[in-house]
């Protein structure tokens, strides 16, 4: 049996905010919001172009989707610093 991965990911968006997403696969993930049909916030064309700028991979879901809840509910300063400790500059 093919074990899954899960994965939490940050997307720069053109009007400098960050949206930060849950998913089995980043890349068809990224794609959906591209084409416009992910998030509802992501759906906007303000904030298009989009950039993929950081993925992580957890062993279960629920540690991807505590990822997720802990980097939205950071201020836009600790979030920077989180990407930052990881080597993401914005």
């Amino acid at each position: 049996m093919k074990s899954k991965h899960y994965y939490m990911y940050v997307l720069h968006c053109a009007d400098k905010s960050l949206y930060c997403g849950f998913t089995t696969n980043v890349l068809r993930r990224f794609h959906t919001h591209q084409a416009y049909q992910g998030a509802k916030y992501t759906r906007v064309k303000s904030r298009h172009p989009l950039k993929l700028i950081y993925w992580c991979e957890y062993p279960t879901k629920h540690d991807a989707l505590s990822a997720e809840y802990y980097f939205k509910h950071q201020s836009r300063q600790q979030k920077e610093h989180y990407l930052h400790l990881r080597g993401i500059s914005i």
